[in-house]
C-alpha cells in the first residue's frame, strides 16, 4: 500500500501566506526523505488557505525531491482549463523525472466558480465535460505541450459520497480517491464496490483506490487526541458555519477516533491498526492523511510527517504484504 500526507495549506493561526509556503516546501521535503510515498497540495480561492495553484507547489517541491510522487488533491476541474492543467501538471511531471498526478474533483468549496465566470447550474456538466477533454489530451497530442515522462499522465478522480461519481471513475477506468472524514467508513465500502464493478462493466482493470481522511500522529495517544482536536474543531466549526453543520464538540471527536470511527489520530501503532482495519473493508492500494486541516504548529507537522513515515509505514507495508501472501 502507498502512503502519503495531503494538504490544503490552511492559515487559521494568522500565519502569513509566504511563511506557510515555505513551511509546505520543509514538510514535502520531509515526506520524501522519511519514505512516503505520495504528498498532496489542494486547490483553494479562500483567505484561509495559502494555495490557489496546486501545479506551483509541486514544481518547486519537485526539484527538491527524489522519490515522492506529487499530486494536486484537488485541482477543481469543472473551473479551469483542461489544457491549462494537462500542461502545468506535465511541466511538473518533467521537473520531477515523471513523479507528477492530477487528482481531479467538483470541488467541495464554490468560490472558484463564480470567480472565474462559471455558473453553478453547470457544476456538473463542466466536471464531465471537461475531465473527458483531459483525458483525450493524455492520448493525444493536438497541439498541447510539453508532453509529460509519464504516458499516460497519471489522473485519479476524487469522491465525496456520491454513487454516480465512483460509477463514473469506474467506467472511465480510472483510480478513485474516496474522502472519508466523518461518519463510519464501513458505510463507504459501497463505494468501492460501485467504482469495480463499473470498471469491470466497461472492460477495464480494476483500477486504484485510495482512502484520504483526517488524521494525526504523536508518540502517545493522548498527545495525539489534545495536539490534534482544537485545530481541527477550528477549521470544522469555520467551514461548518458557511454549511449549516453544528459545532464539532469532543464526544463525536473521541468517537471518530476510535477503530469504526473516521479520524485516525493516535500513537503510531494506533494509526497503523486502523489503517490496516479499513484495509481490511476496503482492499485499498492508498492511503493519504490530512495532519493540517486547522493550522498545528510547524515543528508538530513535521514530527507527525516522521512517525508516519518512520513508525506508521513499516507496520502498515509488513502486514498488508503479509496478507497479500497469505
Amino acid at each position: 500500500m502507498e502512503l502519503g500526507v495531503y494538504t490544503f495549506a490552511e492559515l487559521t493561526s494568522g500565519l502569513d501566506p509566504e511563511q506557510r509556503l515555505r513551511n509546505l516546501i520543509e514538510e514535502i521535503e520531509l515526506a520524501d526523505e522519511v519514505g512516503l510515498d505520495v504528498f498532496g497540495v489542494g486547490e483553494h480561492h479562500r483567505p484561509d488557505f495559502a494555495v490557489s495553484s496546486p501545479a506551483t507547489v509541486l514544481a518547486a517541491a519537485a526539484v527538491r525531491t527524489t522519490q515522492i510522487r506529487l499530486t494536486s488533491a484537488v485541482n477543481v476541474l469543472s473551473s479551469d482549463d483542461p489544457i491549462r492543467v494537462f500542461q502545468q501538471f506535465a511541466t511538473v511531471d518533467l521537473l520531477s523525472g515523471g513523479r507528477a498526478e492530477i487528482m481531479v474533483g467538483r470541488g467541495s468549496f464554490i468560490e472558484s466558480f463564480p470567480l472565474f465566470g462559471y455558473d453553478l447550474a453547470d457544476y456538473d456538466r463542466l466536471f464531465e465535460e471537461k475531465l473527458v477533454r483531459l483525458l483525450q489530451l493524455r492520448e493525444e497530442v493536438l497541439g498541447v505541450y510539453p508532453r509529460p515522462v509519464q504516458e499516460p499522465l497519471p489522473v485519479w478522480v476524487a469522491v465525496g459520497g456520491t454513487p454516480e461519481s465512483a460509477y463514473r471513475a469506474g467506467a472511465l477506468g480510472l483510480p478513485m480517491a474516496l474522502a472519508i472524514i466523518g461518519g463510519l467508513p464501513e458505510r463507504f465500502v459501497p463505494f468501492a464496490e460501485i467504482h469495480r464493478r463499473a470498471a469491470d462493466e466497461h472492460g477495464h482493470e480494476r483500477p486504484p483506490l485510495s482512502i484520504n481522511s483526517h488524521g494525526f500522529v504523536a508518540e502517545s495517544s493522548e498527545q495525539a487526541a489534545e495536539d490534534y482536536f482544537v485545530p481541527l474543531k477550528t477549521m470544522m466549526d469555520r467551514i461548518g458555519a458557511e454549511r449549516g453543520w453544528r459545532p464539532l464538540e469532543r464526544p463525536d471527536y473521541d468517537a471518530g477516533r476510535t477503530l469504526r470511527g473516521a479520524t485516525v489520530v493516535g500513537d503510531p501503532e494506533e494509526v497503523a491498526a486502523k489503517i490496516l482495519y479499513q484495509h481490511g473493508l476496503f482492499g485499498h492500494d492508498r492511503f493519504l492523511i490530512q495532519f493540517t486541516v486547522g493550522s498545528l504548529p510547524h515543528e508538530k507537522t513535521l514530527k507527525a510527517i516522521e512517525l508516519f513515515g518512520k513508525r506508521v509505514a513499516p507496520i502498515v507495508r509488513d502486514e498488508v504484504a503479509r496478507r497479500a501472501a497469505a
